[in-house]
C-alpha cells in the first residue's frame, strides 16, 4: 500500500500568531521561540527518517512529501524513485567487495603506466614576457579591500585586488581578512603569504604598502569606516572602476571596497591580465612556516610511495558537517543524522532553508550530481579506476562529519592512507590549530605536488589547484573530475557486477584526462585562476 508521509512545519517567526503575542509577553519570548524551534527541528528529522523509512522499506513506491524540509516532495504518488536518487552506495560496496578484492593483486596501477602525451606543441608559463614594464606614475591614492571567505576566496580577492590597483594607478595596502561565520580563522595577511615577497615581486608593477600611511589616515580620524565604501557589484569592468571608482580615489585619496570577493570581471585587457596571473603564480607565495611543514609532508609522502615509484595521489574531500547541511542530502545516518543537519542548517543559515516558498529536494539534489560523495564513494570509484590498496592516498579536507563511521570504509579499501594529521606530528600542527586557512593551505601544498588530484565537490580549493597544477605541468591539470550524475546511477544498484562497475569507472577516468587540457575563451565565464591558458602561459613546440 502506497505511504504518503505529509509534515508541515510551522515555525512561528513573528509575523502573525502565537509567537508574535508571546513576545510582548514580559519574559516568555526568548524560551517560546526556543520550544518551537526543537519542535521543528524533531518534526523535520521525522520527515526525514520517515522519507527514509518508506525508501529502503518500500523501495521508493510509495510518496513521500515533506512541506517545508521537502525531502522527496516532488515524486508522485506511488512512483519509484528515479535511479540515483537515494543513498545505497554502501549496499553496493558490500556487493563488489569479494570481486574488487580478488582482482586487486592482478591489476595494472595507473600510476606506473605510462599515459598518453599530446603530441605537437605544449604550454608554459610565459607572464613576464606579457607584462608592461614602465616606471610607475605618481599615485593616484590608497585601494583598501576586505577579502572575504576562506583560502581561495582570499586568493581571488588579493590577485583581483592587484589588478584593480594597476587600473586605477593607486597603492594597495596589503589586503585585510574578513573574520567569516564559517570559516572562523583570525589570520592576517602575513601569517599565511610571504607579505615581502608579495610587496617586493610587485615593485615594478604596482606599489603595495602593509597599511594605510599615517599622513592619509589622518584625513580620516584614524578609523577606517570612515573611508568611502565603493559596494562594487561583482564581476564589475574595467569601464566600472574607471568611471566610478577612480573619481572617487582622486576626489578623497582612498576609496575602501568591502567585500572584494569576485568584484573583477573574468576578461580585462590582457596586461591586466597577466597582472592577475602573475600575482596569483608568482607573488603569492605561503608564509615561511606553511612552506616548511608543506615540504616536508610532501617529502614524507613521495618516501611513503616507494610502492608506486614515488607518485602519490591527493583527494580533496568535502564531507565536513556545514558541506552535508548546505547540500540538504540524506545519507545513511538516519534521525540522528537529519536532527545533526537541521541544527547545522540553522547555527549557519538562520530560517534560510525555511523560508516560504523555498522547496528542497534530495532525491533530485542526488541525481543531479550535487551531492558532497561520501568517503566509501571516493573509495570505490579511484578501486574501480584501478588505484589499488597500494597506492598512497592523501586526503586533504576539513573535520570530516561522523568521521568513525565514514572514513572507516576508505581506510580499509586504501590501508596507506594519509592526512595532515597523521602526516605531521600534533607539535608540528599547534601553530595552525584553530587556523582553517592556513590547515588548508598544507593541504594545497600536498595536492599541488601529487601525480594526480581528485576533485569531489565543487569549491575554490579544487578550481584554483586545476588551475595551479595546469601552471606546473605544462598545461595540463592532471585531475580526476567525475561526473557525479553518472556516479550516482551507478551506486544506486546493489546487483552491479564488478566488470560493468569497473569499465565505467575507467571510462570517467578517461574522460578525466580527455578534459585535463583547456584553453580559456575570450569572454567565457571561467577564470584565469582555473583556465590559466592562454593568459598566463604560451605554447611551444615539443623539443
Amino acid at each position: 500500500m502506497p505511504v504518503v508521509v505529509v509534515v508541515v512545519v510551522a515555525v512561528m517567526r513573528g509575523d502573525g500568531g502565537g509567537l508574535k503575542g508571546a513576545r510582548g509577553r514580559q519574559g516568555r519570548g526568548a524560551a517560546v521561540a526556543g520550544r518551537w524551534r526543537r519542535v521543528a527541528v524533531i518534526l523535520l528529522a521525522l520527515a526525514y527518517a520517515a522519507s527514509m523509512l518508506v525508501v529502503f522499506l518500500g523501495g521508493g513506491a510509495g510518496g513521500v512529501a515533506v512541506a517545508g524540509a521537502g525531502a522527496g516532495a516532488l515524486r508522485q504518488r506511488g512512483a519509484p524513485a528515479p535511479a540515483g536518487s537515494v543513498y545505497r552506495s554502501h549496499l553496493v560496496l558490500d556487493r563488489l567487495l569479494p570481486e574488487l578484492r580478488a582482482s586487486s593483486a592482478s591489476r595494472p596501477h595507473p600510476l606506473m603506466t605510462p599515459q598518453n602525451k599530446k603530441s605537437g606543441k605544449r604550454w608554459a608559463p610565459c607572464i613576464t614576457k606579457k607584462l608592461r614594464r614602465s616606471e610607475l606614475p605618481p599615485s593616484n591614492g590608497f585601494l583598501i579591500i576586505e577579502a572575504n571567505g576562506g583560502l581561495n576566496q582570499q586568493r581571488i580577492s588579493i590577485c583581483d585586488a592587484v589588478a584593480v590597483a594597476s587600473l586605477l594607478n593607486a597603492t594597495l595596502v596589503t589586503p585585510a581578512f574578513h573574520l567569516n561565520s564559517v570559516w572562523r580563522d583570525s589570520s592576517k595577511f602575513g601569517d599565511i603569504f610571504d607579505e615581502d615577497h608579495f610587496i617586493g615581486s610587485l615593485r615594478k608593477y604596482i606599489r603595495v604598502v602593509k597599511e594605510l600611511p599615517e599622513d592619509a589616515f589622518v584625513n580620516f580620524d584614524h578609523n577606517i569606516s570612515m573611508i568611502p565604501n565603493m559596494r562594487t557589484k561583482a564581476f564589475s569592468s574595467e569601464s566600472y572602476y574607471l568611471q566610478k571608482v577612480l573619481p572617487k580615489l582622486l576626489e578623497l585619496g582612498a576609496v575602501r571596497i568591502a567585500p572584494f570577493s569576485n568584484r573583477l570581471a573574468h576578461s580585462v585587457p590582457p596586461n591586466i591580465q597577466a597582472l592577475r596571473c602573475f600575482a596569483n603564480y608568482e607573488a603569492l607565495r605561503f608564509s615561511e612556516p606553511i612552506r616548511m611543514l608543506g615540504t616536508n609532508m610532501v617529502d614524507r609522502m613521495i618516501k611513503m610511495s616507494s610502492l608506486t615509484g614515488g607518485k602519490y595521489i591527493s583527494v580533496h574531500l568535502r564531507f565536513e558537517e556545514d558541506m552535508l547541511a548546505f547540500s540538504c542530502c540524506i545519507y545513511d545516518g538516519g534521525w540522528r543524522e537529519s536532527i545533526e543537519m537541521e541544527n547545522a542548517r540553522e547555527r549557519s543559515w538562520r530560517g534560510k532553508f525555511h523560508r516560504p516558498g523555498r522547496v528542497i529536494n534530495p532525491e533530485a539534489n542526488r541525481r543531479n550530481g550535487k551531492c558532497p560523495l561520501t568517503p566509501l564513494e571516493v573509495g570505490m570509484m579511484l578501486q574501480g579506476m584501478g588505484f589499488g590498496n597500494t597506492t598512497s592516498l592523501y586526503v586533504a579536507s576539513g573535520k570530516i562529519y561522523n568521521a568513525e563511521k565514514y572514513m572507516t570504509p576508505l581506510r580499509q579499501l586504501f590501508p596507506l592512507l594519509q592526512t595532515k594529521d597523521t602526516l605531521a606530528s600534533p607539535e608540528e600542527l599547534a601553530q595552525f590549530k584553530g587556523h582553517s586557512s592556513r590547515l588548508a593551505a598544507l593541504d594545497y601544498t600536498v595536492c599541488l605536488q601529487s601525480e594526480e588530484f581528485v576533485t569531489t565537490q565543487g569549491s575554490n580549493f579544487p578550481h584554483f589547484l586545476m588551475g595551479h597544477r595546469r601552471y606546473l605541468y605544462g598545461g595540463n591539470a592532471k585531475t580526476i573530475k567525475p561526473d557525479k550524475r553518472k556516479l550516482v546511477a551507478l551506486f544506486d544498484n546493489p546487483n552491479i557486477r564488478w566488470d560493468r562497475f569497473k569499465r565505467q569507472m575507467q571510462d570517467i577516468h578517461r574522460h578525466s584526462e580527455s578534459k585535463g587540457f583547456g584553453v580559456r575563451k575570450p569572454n567565457g565565464s571561467i577564470s584565469i585562476y582555473t583556465l590559466p591558458m592562454p593568459d598566463c602561459m604560451c605554447q611551444r613546440a615539443e623539443p
